[in-house]
């Protein structure tokens, strides 16, 4: 079998614990080099995948320095940290997948986009819920007109209540000025997914939403800085969150240490440990966009915090019936107008459902075969991906101007020459 080779740009949660373990499972794929400058990081996604010492690098641009020495290139830094390294990978004729959002702004996606065009280079961006067995069941009931002709859908993300907190919260995402307001950073999966069940561009969006209740001014009676020193019962305790029987995601993020020592010291010392009344978060925790599709077709999609479990709930109503389905129940429920109900059960393996509902591994396979040859775009390419971005910004601008906003005007200002 055919074996490419990726240099991988960041060993974080996502190089680490998604791509990279999917990687050690695959036999056709290897990482040849990381970069990443924490050295901790670095030594043990090295040690893991047998990467030698030359090829350890402390920053991306060490590895551009060199010359073309593997097929593709994974970039799984922060959110602003994406479009600089992608420039110099496709610069360098690798092949990208690049973790979303492409970027934090629209002049610097058109900025990498005119890069693209310009050595016409192919660049994955990591809208994995394409790629998961639910939302290809989805659209290929859509597509064969199961309910009729589609009039309508509702979307929810229900980040859950602890998943908010560690993120958005306490967490790297937690501040639009040094990460992206969290309708891109958290959803523009969201908003790629409904243009991939729809099939036609927005033509007119609104939306609305705020920071309703992680704020000073909402913490209750007693509530102070530190959870390890508070006393009151409270759900988003980091005590709860972390101090638990278990060291995987969210827990792993916190601290290389995750001994027992090693987290009280990451919450007594670090972002973490922090009262969620009390930190330095601004974005919103509860936002709902409004969407006019071209061909008349509406949605609403509802981004929340306030949930007890982490997963995307649809409802989709034709003019011959309706679908609900829960992702990560995997549940897909037709009702037909008239005739009864059917429940579709997709019988995945349970390692088919990890990692983002199974869109982990599966755009990770796509990629390796892109790497191959085998196939110029991927589903996620950068030209299918960039709507998703303006849809987000334009939702962002919707909120803070209170104001519809037509969707080819902005489009008109992006792809101008």
């Amino acid at each position: 079998m055919d074996k490419v080779s990726v240099i991988m740009i960041g060993a974080g949660n996502r190089g680490y614990e998604a791509y990279g373990k999917i990687i050690l499972k695959r036999p056709d794929i290897k990482v040849v080099a990381v970069a990443e400058p924490n050295d901790i990081r670095r030594d043990r996604f090295a040690r893991e995948h047998s990467i030698p010492k030359e090829f350890q690098f402390k920053s991306w641009e060490e590895v551009f320095e060199r010359e073309k020495f593997a097929d593709g290139v994974i970039i799984t830094t922060m959110d602003r940290m994406h479009v600089a390294p992608a420039k110099s990978a496709i610069k360098k004729g690798y092949k990208v997948l690049l973790e979303k959002p492409i970027g934090v702004n629209m002049e610097e996606i058109k900025d990498l986009y005119g890069e693209v065009k310009k050595y016409n280079a192919s660049i994955t961006v990591a809208h994995v819920l394409r790629y998961t067995p639910f939302f290809q069941k989805l659209r290929e009931l859509l597509r064969k007109k199961v309910i009729g002709d589609l009039v309508g859908i509702n979307l929810v993300e229900n980040i859950g209540f602890f998943h908010f907190a560690h993120s958005f919260v306490r967490g790297n995402w937690r501040n639009k000025d040094t990460s992206a307001p969290s309708i891109l950073a958290k959803s523009c999966h969201d908003l790629d997914i409904l243009l991939f069940l729809v099939g036609e561009k927005v033509k007119y969006l609104s939306s609305f939403g705020e920071l309703v209740h992680f704020r000073k001014e909402k913490a209750p009676s007693g509530a102070v800085e530190r959870c390890l020193d508070c006393k009151i019962d409270c759900p988003y305790d980091a005590k709860k969150i972390y101090l638990v029987d278990y060291t995987g995601w969210p827990v792993s993020v916190i601290s290389e240490d995750l001994s027992l020592e090693g987290r009280f010291k990451a919450l007594r010392e670090g972002p973490y440990g922090r009262c969620v009344y009390f930190s330095d978060n601004n974005v919103v925790d509860h936002q709902v966009v409004s969407l006019k599709f071209e061909n008349s077709i509406y949605a609403t999609f509802t981004m929340t915090a306030f949930t007890e479990k982490i997963t995307r709930k649809i409802n989709i109503y034709g003019t011959h019936g309706e679908i609900y389905g829960d992702l990560d129940n995997n549940i897909i429920e037709v009702k037909y107008f008239g005739k009864g109900e059917e429940l579709i059960n997709l019988n995945l393996p349970f390692r088919d459902m990890l990692g983002h509902g199974g869109g982990d591994e599966k755009i990770l396979e796509e990629f390796v075969k892109a790497l191959k040859g085998e196939i110029k775009d991927t589903l996620s390419n950068i030209e299918e991906s960039i709507e998703s971005h303006l849809m987000a910004f334009s939702a962002e601008e919707s909120r803070l101007n209170n104001k519809i906003i037509d969707m080819d005007q902005v489009r008109r200002v992006f792809y101008e020459v």
